[in-house]
């Protein structure tokens, strides 16, 4: 709203006929005032109500109605009008890790193999059954044949990505993938371990103890290949000094303890 005022009438601008309707409902208390209706003008809609040319002393001193004009209409030049009150600005989010959101969105669990044997028709693949905490174990197809001994594969706990698509490897389907380090010429490669005590099925997340808690749901097989999730951390996963499992400085954690590897250092993590 605004006022202007034009001759002996005061005008009183309004978006809408709401100010109209209030006043046929309650009637100015001031005897000398009479409404003409709304009424329009290139500032937008007005309320024209009529004061004697002579008001009493009280009115000249004060203006009767100032307000902000209405919102997309020009206000007309004599127009008096109010600030607009200034708003508080929020605080911008911190931005997130785009990285870790991506291993958020992995479903990376705690296994244990059950037994392992040659693929009959791959030379470079072992096939493994492992408890991940599932009603049945996983078949999982892992190129470890010339890194690891096959008795070196029976009854022990490993890392598994568990949230990839099937994919047949030589007519055996396999829903997972054995997490290992390696060095850089890739001649040495050693699967992660998970500490003492941790549970088969259960989900490893990255970062401190307390971040267990606001970790999100693992995407499903799909979002991992569309939104390429795993493509994206792989190449932030390392092993420290100290042989321990890390994305970025972030280690790899179960509720037992951090997830290492036998003896390789500064190594890649696939």
């Amino acid at each position: 709203m605004a006022t202007v005022t034009r001759g002996g009438a005061l005008l009183i601008s309004s978006s809408s006929s709401a100010f109209l309707a209030a006043h046929r409902r309650h009637p100015p208390r001031i005897p000398f005032l009479r409404c003409l209706g709304l009424q329009s003008n290139a500032g937008g809609r007005f309320l024209s109500v009529v004061l004697p040319l002579q008001p009493p002393s009280s009115l000249r001193r004060r203006p009767w109605c100032s307000c902000v004009p209405p919102t997309g209409m020009a206000a007309s030049p004599e127009a008096i009008t109010s600030p607009a009150p200034s708003s508080t600005l929020e605080s911008p989010s911190p931005s997130s890790d785009p990285i870790k959101d991506a291993a958020d969105g992995l479903d990376i669990r705690v296994g244990r193999i059950i037994k392992a044997w040659r693929h009959p028709e791959a030379d470079s693949l072992y096939v493994e059954e492992v408890d991940v905490g599932e009603e049945e174990p996983r078949t999982i197809c892992s190129g470890l044949v010339n890194y690891i001994l096959l008795d070196n594969l029976q009854d022990i706990k490993v890392i598994v990505l568990a949230n990839l698509k099937p994919r047949n490897m030589r007519g055996i389907k396999s829903y997972g993938m054995l997490m290992a380090a390696s060095d850089a010429p890739h001649e040495t490669v050693e699967l992660l371990i998970p500490p003492e005590g941790s549970v088969p099925g259960e989900r490893i997340w990255f970062g401190s103890e307390e971040e267990k808690e606001q970790q999100p749901d693992a995407a499903t097989p799909n979002q991992v290949q569309k939104k390429k999730l795993w493509e994206s951390v792989q190449p932030h996963l390392k092993t420290t000094d100290a042989c321990v499992a890390v994305l970025g400085e972030r280690p790899m954690r179960t509720s037992a303890g951090v997830v290492v590897c036998s003896s390789l250092k500064k190594a890649n993590i696939s």
